[in-house]
């Protein structure tokens, strides 16, 4: 099926725009993370206790903030304002984030629960399991353990591409293959930064699918180059994967299109827990459609020039 005909877009002479553009992008993000101290980690990498309570009625996240700032639990006393406390699904669901304690209280989430149960005592449901919805915890050694397990992930995903298009190509096109892949995950993590999303293990799992997709769709336009090489010996490389970008552009917005369109229901009415990787596989199927042709491609085209 092609929904575009035949076209001839002079894709190649807009790389000069498209690199501002994503020199603007990498550049935005790199500085909020360096303001921000690096990209906002959830609690499965820094560590802490997550709990999701639901109450019967609208509350007042201001009206929680205060009354945890003074909590005593076993003698002794904490000051929670400052957690992360956010409304999710409605605002009769309150999530709070609470960093890694030194000397936590034994029970501590369960005794939590219930200091936040006495802040609308007469909104908490009838059935006490219907008032905790998740409490999660993860220990600072677990946390930073994942950290650099998700970080070998990316990277040696990022390593056996390089070698497995070397092989099925040439150097060049892995080069470019990389250089787009490694676009796409600093650009959605930058993007993360900017508008202060948490980076979780579920949202690795949407950087690994991005890899994945924009890989699949520049080895499609590779392909194609490559097969246009041997027709067209006397055009030059730049003209060649011209040609190869109009010849696919079909498949290449279905393709797209088709991905966009799944997650972006998933992210409006997939609800909390799967928001942030349909947020970031949004983001990446964007990005990695727009560095398959405008990151890619340019790369193979000047390290052709320089063999």
């Amino acid at each position: 099926m092609r929904i575009i005909k035949e076209t001839h877009i002079d894709f190649m002479s807009k790389t000069g725009l498209a690199g501002l553009f994503s020199a603007a992008l990498i550049l935005a993000g790199i500085v909020s993370m360096v303001v921000n101290g690096g990209p906002k980690l959830s609690i499965d990498f820094k560590g802490g206790t997550m709990v999701a309570v639901n109450f019967t009625d609208s509350v007042d996240i201001n009206e929680i903030r205060s009354a945890i700032a003074n909590v005593s639990i076993d003698g002794q006393t904490f000051d929670f304002s400052k957690a992360e406390i956010k409304h999710f699904g409605d605002e009769s669901n309150v999530a709070v984030r609470l960093a890694s304690m030194d000397n936590e209280p034994e029970q501590f989430s369960q005794k939590f629960v219930d200091k936040m149960a006495k802040v609308y005592p007469e909104l908490v449901p009838e059935n006490w399991t219907d008032f905790i919805l998740s409490i999660e915890k993860v220990g600072p050694k677990i946390g930073a353990e994942l950290s650099s397990d998700a970080i070998m992930a990316i990277l040696s995903a990022l390593g056996l591409i390089l070698v497995y298009i070397s092989i099925r190509f040439e150097f060049k096109y892995a080069v470019g293959a990389i250089a787009a892949l490694t676009h796409d995950v600093v650009i959605t993590l930058g993007i993360f930064s900017l508008l202060g999303y948490e980076v979780s293990l579920a949202v690795v799992a949407a950087f690994l699918t991005i890899v994945g997709y924009s890989l699949n769709d520049t080895i499609v336009i590779f392909d194609r180059v490559r097969e246009n090489v041997k027709a067209l010996k006397s055009a030059t490389l730049g003209s060649v994967i011209n040609q190869s970008i109009n010849e696919s552009l079909s498949r290449t917005i279905i393709t797209s299109l088709t991905t966009f369109f799944v997650v972006l229901i998933l992210f409006l009415v997939g609800g909390e827990v799967i928001h942030s990787f349909a947020f970031a596989m949004i983001v990446g199927v964007i990005i990695g459609t727009y560095s398959s042709i405008f990151v890619a491609s340019p790369v193979v085209i000047r390290m052709g020039a320089n063999n």
